[in-house]
């Protein structure tokens, strides 16, 4: 799964529509983003990534040939924000117009609102989707309770049941996901997309001193990741890089790729060159030998 936030962030749209073509043509469909990408970045309001994908869509004619996911709840300012159902449903008729397309294949709530009953939320969404605006809806960054709550919710009133989780989940991230929440994903049947699939870059191998932090505007968060266990981590995925003729990254994404629970990990590229090392993760054989020196070397 493509991840999108960088487009109209650190990536111009010329170079987010080389991403795009190169992610497709490689046989890729699936384009992960969210309203508020990017507000963060100086001059930005948020929508950025939406736009450019978007303009993407209407120039490539391909809106039927992808699968488009994007989020609502952060703020985008002037008190824009949460999971209220009338702000929902002004929220994705602003992405759909962003987008330039008249429906969104995942819809899924970013971040919870705890001030709004699940219930709320979950009537937007069954709103949207009777008006053909949401095909299906997901969720991240919600908590156990209150994703039992909302899939509870969702069968008990017929509203659309989330079909999809983004946990925040990766090789060297794996504690909070695989406590508390693989069982319920597994047992609820929930396609699972994990998000910082590379630990915002640290898996890339990138990041192995104070003195790399300053390859990216993430080198500054880099610090958390450099103690015994990262290390561990880093060193075996370089050993096993040099064995099967590959890169760390496409190491990293492969051990997700086949975590029984996983469906798809999000993964952002700012360069061809980044490109087609994330791509060839899927293709890559790793034994159960492999699996099983990667999953030992990050255990928590």
């Amino acid at each position: 799964m493509l991840g999108g936030n960088v487009f109209g962030w650190t990536i111009d749209e010329a170079r987010s529509f080389e991403i795009l073509d190169g992610f497709v043509a490689a046989g890729f469909n699936f384009i992960d983003t969210a309203d508020v990408y990017s507000r963060w970045a100086p001059g930005n309001s948020g929508g950025e990534s939406e736009t450019v994908i978007g303009n993407w869509l209407h120039k490539r004619k391909n809106r039927h040939d992808v699968v488009i996911a994007t989020k609502v709840g952060f703020d985008m300012g002037d008190g824009k924000k949460g999971l209220r159902k009338a702000y929902i449903l002004k929220a994705a008729d602003a992405s759909l117009k962003r987008l330039r397309t008249d429906y969104i294949d995942l819809y899924q709530t970013h971040c919870d609102d705890e001030s709004v009953p699940v219930g709320e939320t979950l009537e937007a969404y069954d709103q949207l989707v009777k008006e053909g605006k949401v095909r299906w809806i997901g969720a991240s960054n919600l908590s156990v309770e209150r994703l039992k709550e909302s899939l509870a919710t969702s069968a008990t009133n017929g509203f659309p049941t989330y079909q999809s989780l983004q946990p925040h989940y990766n090789l060297y991230d794996r504690q909070d996901y695989e406590s508390q929440f693989e069982t319920l994903a597994m047992g609820h049947g929930l396609g699972v997309v994990p998000y910082f699939s590379l630990a915002a870059g640290f898996l890339t191998g990138k990041y192995r001193s104070e003195a790399d932090f300053g390859q990216s505007v993430r080198g500054a968060n880099m610090g958390k990741f450099l103690n015994e266990r990262g290390f561990r981590i880093l060193a075996a995925l370089d050993k096993l890089a040099a064995e099967l003729h590959t890169t760390p990254a496409a190491l990293a994404l492969a051990w997700l790729i086949h975590r029984p629970s996983v469906t798809a990990p999000i993964v952002s590229a700012t360069s061809p060159e980044q490109l087609q090392s994330l791509i060839s993760a899927p293709q890559l054989e790793l034994s159960a030998g492999h699996i099983a020196e990667l999953t030992s070397a990050s255990a928590w």
